[in-house]
């Protein structure tokens, strides 16, 4: 969504907000703010306590983990204090339960901003776009289905219990018992971890099968992430993700920021046909 923390920054001051439909953002006038490029500091490494997040976040891809290695020694030579690990106790407990309420909140929020959008629009539910698509099945889904739609389409409301829930298994295990934790035990400022391995591909046979990802505990807690350049396996850009308590965007811009400054790992992009491997980096 950016170029650079910067960017992110300036970006995310435009978007917080209070939204009197929103209940997410009810505590962001309290807690939040609209101008975070004060927190763009290039010291910002200095004095602050990072929880590496090694348990199923590391260990998949060796090329990722060669290059968190790598940032964790920058950070360290930044002033930062690397606690290692510091890994969060609950994850992989909360699968079914996260995409349960991925499912129930796809439904409730499309068809509410579908309505929102009015009568112009070609559609007006997530059930209509479920039959476009199976009115045109050789132009729509030549390749693929839509099973996580149908699925959708099949829970209720957001007042189900089924989806409360689960909504409270999640908050429990990626808050309260999961990012929360840790920090606590840590007195830590931000949690990091490598964002994903080098990008893989999409095929007609396989469809999308990446191997992991960072971003999950965070999007599961409703917490800030934030991921930057952290360097490249075989031309292929690796981010390295600091993600941290609720309302916490200051001090991970903060950080994130400094490390940005202090490697300088981005390139603009070539859009290359391949991968170079012609020579390993």
């Amino acid at each position: 969504m950016a170029r650079s923390v910067t960017d992110a920054a300036l970006l995310l001051g435009v978007l917080a907000g209070v939204d009197p439909t929103d209940p997410a953002t009810r505590d962001a006038a309290a807690k939040g703010r609209r101008d975070y490029t004060s927190a763009l500091d290039p010291a910002g490494l200095k004095g602050a306590r990072l929880g590496v997040v090694r348990q199923r976040l590391m260990g998949y891809s060796a090329l990722a983990d060669r290059l968190m290695d790598a940032a964790i020694a920058d950070m360290k030579a930044q002033g930062a204090i690397v606690v290692d690990p510091a890994d969060i106790p609950t994850l992989g407990q909360f699968e079914d339960s996260e995409l349960d309420v991925l499912l129930y909140e796809f439904k409730a929020d499309l068809n509410k901003y579908l309505e929102w959008v009015g009568p112009k629009a070609p559609v007006h539910s997530l059930a209509d776009i479920i039959a476009f698509n199976e009115r045109m099945p050789d132009r729509e889904m030549p390749y693929f289905a839509q099973e996580l739609m149908q699925r959708a389409q099949a829970k209720g409301p957001l007042t189900d219990p089924a989806y409360l829930v689960a909504l409270a298994k999640d908050h429990d295990l990626a808050r309260t018992r999961g990012i929360d934790a840790v920090m606590d035990r840590y007195s830590l400022d931000a949690l990091i971890a490598p964002t994903a391995g080098p990008p893989w591909l999409t095929d007609h046979a396989n469809g999308d099968y990446a191997e992991n990802g960072s971003s999950t505990p965070a999007a599961v807690a409703g917490y800030p992430h934030i991921t930057v350049p952290g360097g490249y396996a075989f031309g292929l850009p690796v981010g390295i993700s600091f993600f941290g308590r609720a309302w916490s965007e200051p001090t991970l811009i903060k950080i994130a920021y400094a490390f940005e400054q202090a490697t300088k790992h981005r390139e603009p992009p070539t859009f290359p046909p391949t991968a170079d491997f012609t020579v390993r980096k």
